[in-house]
């Protein structure tokens, strides 16, 4: 497992730094303009990254196992805080969306922290139904339910965007854990005929989707980020234009610093730069499916896929919209877009994956019957 962990830390490292350096190039302009500061977003990324490292690092240290004890809890609080962003006078409206908390003059999203709740949460329950998991109503009724809990209270923020992302990585989970398939597909199909039809009668999201399927027609408005991200792709070709050398970034790319960061990559930094985050994604992507593959027991496995597929689904997503493969909607790209939130929480769900590859299984051990608590805890 050395070789994974090595390869998973090296990826997350690699896209650290490049999100640092492109941030950098990135936000000046619209930092100076906002808060007189060409390096307010810089400064303000860097602490979260260190506070960040500071997280997975315990994660990493903490076993992974006691992470079962805090999954109705974790839950449970990350259920209140949804509820509360929605509380008019608590919850703070940006753009027509009421995603966030203000807690000491800083702004955090609590959808960033139900994602790893949500995970932890069907991971110990799977795992405690695994002789059970493919009746109805302990294998798909009960976890389908928190998981729509979630779903509905990220949905009435809106946030179109991370309700799919949670509802898609919930069913993988619940598949993994032994859930039925017919059960999932069904599922499935009504879930996405219902979101289909919500989306339909949300006058934003029913042009937006019109916007990604005729992007020239409106260019000048719903498509309009779109257009932007493909020109800065097009400028940048196969090196770039240079690294602060960006002209869609001067006021042409809206959050540019945000969720269409990866546009401004490829156009300074070029093709090969967006085909090297790509590559370090899909590194994430096999070292955490082999943490899961060799976890101990159930839980382990369960909860290192469910942290693996958020990540990188997260990941694809992010750079679907950009690349005009999906409709316009609000996403972080992992690691590199400005945000504290998604940073702190996707830093947790690293070090927790680090863990769970601590007390992964020795390929050339055959002994399955081994139980956790014959590993050595170290605190």
């Amino acid at each position: 497992m050395r070789t994974t962990t090595t390869l998973l830390v090296f990826s997350v490292v690699c896209l650290l730094g490049l999100g640092i350096v492109i941030l950098t190039s990135t936000s000046a302009l619209h930092a100076e303009l906002l808060y007189g500061d060409p390096h307010f977003f810089l400064k303000r990324q860097s602490l979260w990254m260190i506070l960040g490292i500071g997280v997975a690092s315990f994660t990493a240290w903490f076993p992974y196992m006691y992470w079962r004890q805090l999954a109705i809890p974790l839950a449970l609080i990350s259920l209140v805080l949804l509820v509360m962003v929605l509380i008019p006078g608590i919850g703070v409206e940006i753009k027509g969306s009421s995603r966030w908390l203000r807690l000491g003059g800083i702004n955090v999203q609590p959808s960033e922290f139900a994602k790893l709740a949500l995970i932890v949460w069907l991971a110990w329950w799977m795992a405690m139904q695994k002789r059970r998991s493919q009746q109805i109503f302990r294998g798909w009724f009960v976890p389908l339910t928190v998981l729509g809990l979630f779903a509905v209270l990220i949905l009435l923020e809106p946030d179109y965007g991370t309700t799919a992302l949670l509802g898609v990585v919930g069913l993988l989970v619940m598949f993994m854990g032994g859930t039925r398939l017919g059960y999932l597909a069904v599922t499935g199909v009504v879930g996405a005929v219902g979101f289909g039809l919500m989306v339909a009668q949300n006058p934003v999201r029913r042009m937006r989707v019109l916007a990604f399927l005729e992007p020239e027609k409106y260019q000048s408005d719903e498509a309009y980020q779109l257009i932007q991200a493909l020109y800065a792709f097009g400028l940048g070709g196969r090196t770039g234009v240079g690294l602060g050398d960006s002209l869609q970034k001067r006021h042409y790319l809206p959050e540019a610093h945000t969720d269409f960061i990866f546009a401004i990559l490829g156009e300074e930094l070029g093709f090969l730069s967006t085909i090297g985050v790509v590559l370090a994604f899909v590194v994430i992507l096999v070292c955490g499916l082999n943490i899961s593959r060799r976890a101990i027991d159930p839980f382990g496995r369960l909860l290192a896929f469910g942290i693996t597929a958020m990540i990188t689904l997260q990941a694809a997503l992010n750079i679907a919209v950009v690349t005009g493969a999906l409709p316009t909607k609000g996403i972080a790209l992992p690691f590199i877009s400005f945000g504290g939130s998604s940073m702190v929480t996707t830093m947790a769900m690293v070090g927790i994956l680090l863990n769970v590859s601590r007390y992964a299984a020795d390929p050339f051990d055959r002994a399955e019957d081994r139980i956790i608590k014959d590993r050595p805890l170290d605190f």
